[in-house]
């Protein structure tokens, strides 16, 4: 660079050199720092957000039954589920990495999961979007109506799934969207009305399109309150859908189909297991809850979710990586403070569960009427360095909680 030159101008933006910090010469021309940290944000955006995109794969190493010994470590119980879960998944991602000029097409593995209140099927799919490290969003299915109502539009579901991954598109377009309460947009009744069942078989019809796979305009910011957005097209093709719902009172319709099969001179009745009806669930089942055959076509597995016995939901107390007990140990010890826990609370826990017909989500309930006081007042108490979490203390707290209701209710 000559001594003698003073009028430096930066060859991008023409700034001169005074309104810079540095300005970097180069053979025939200059850049300023500015520039340069522009250029920086360009390369990172555009190369290395692109690298990521494509690296939504599986290892090599990695097959349905690791893909399931991951799931036991945080879903406890429901094999069967986990089994069709993992298999799923990974046909999934050897679809995506098929290469384009293969004559057999392999078909996206939409999930449809059935099964009671508290008994994991979220949980399910937040542990599979963890083990994948893919873009994941759960969506609740009873706020969706058809185009033209109040409420939100089916589109909104690509929306958060935008939003979970920053915006980036070609991660959007290879992540994992769990519809939640499936079974709340079943359509009301066969028979024929003057008005238009917007909240249930028009919200079915809506989603045939985003399940099987095509180009979507995407309101990214919501199309309700930004009209004036620029619309984003997304493509659903390899976009995995996993669908749940607790179907409640499908398991007449599947007690009815079984005791009016007709049975042949040739076959044995089998004996029917009336505590867990859902393990004979099928499609047609879900047909006649209420989901029209198209949208049934495009969840092409179905499977269900067992309900909970005691011994379930003890296991789930202790034996997850993010277990409860676990939980409230780690919140204790943050206060230099001994959690012990009785195994004769356990059980009583467990038991007061199984009485609310929550499942696992009975657990947390019950543990924070159990723990809200105790957690209340330990922080104020110096020098206390362990608490025993008796069955006389749990007794005591249960007692008191339910003839304070009692007297609410008189």
């Amino acid at each position: 660079m000559a001594k003698n030159e003073e009028n430096f101008n930066c060859s991008f933006c023409g700034r001169h050199k005074d309104e810079t910090l540095i300005l970097i010469a180069g053979l025939d021309g200059h850049i300023c720092d500015r520039c340069v940290s522009q250029a920086q944000q360009i390369i990172d955006e555009e190369v290395v957000q692109t690298d990521k995109n494509f690296q939504f794969t599986l290892p090599s190493s990695i097959t349905p039954a690791g893909i399931k010994e991951f799931m036991d470590q945080y879903v406890i119980g429901q094999n069967d589920a986990k089994k069709v879960m993992a298999v799923a998944v990974y046909n999934h991602y050897k679809r995506l990495n098929q290469g384009l000029g293969d004559e057999v097409e392999i078909e996206k593995s939409n999930i449809v999961m059935v099964g009671n209140t508290g008994t994991g099927k979220t949980l399910l799919a937040r542990t599979i979007a963890r083990f994948l490290k893919v873009p994941f969003t759960i969506v609740d299915a009873t706020v969706f109506t058809e185009a033209g109502y109040v409420g939100e539009d089916v589109e909104s579901i690509l929306s958060r799934l935008l939003q979970s991954c920053n915006y980036d598109v070609k991660a959007a377009e290879r992540g994992i969207v769990y519809i939640d309460e499936i079974d709340k947009i079943a359509r009301k009744g066969d028979n024929p009305s003057i008005t238009r069942d917007v909240s249930g078989e028009g919200v079915q019809q809506s989603m045939l399109k985003l399940l099987e796979g095509t180009e979507v305009l995407v309101p990214p910011q919501g199309g309700r309150k930004h009209p004036e957005q620029k619309m984003v097209s997304v493509n659903t093709k390899n976009i995995l859908f996993l669908c749940g719902g607790a179907f409640a009172g499908v398991e007449k319709i599947i007690a009815r189909r079984i005791q009016t099969q007709p049975i042949g001179f040739s076959t044995q009745a089998e004996e029917v297991d009336t505590e867990n009806l859902l393990q004979y669930i099928s499609p047609n089942d879900i047909r006649t809850f209420g989901i029209i055959p198209e949208l049934i076509g495009r969840l092409p597995i179905l499977t269900y979710l067992e309900p909970l016995d005691a011994k379930a939901l003890k296991a789930i107390l202790t034996q997850p990586k993010n277990a409860l007990v676990k939980q409230y140990k780690k919140l204790f010890s943050l206060e230099n403070v001994e959690l012990i826990i009785e195994d004769e609370v356990l059980d009583f826990i467990v038991e007061k569960a199984l009485e609310f017909k929550l499942g696992a989500r009975g657990l947390r309930s019950i543990c924070e009427t159990l723990m809200t006081d105790v957690m209340y007042e330990l922080p104020s108490q110096k020098g206390i360095k362990e608490f025993v979490l008796s069955l006389a203390y749990v007794q005591e707290k249960i007692d008191k909680k339910i003839m304070k209701r009692l007297r609410v209710a008189s």
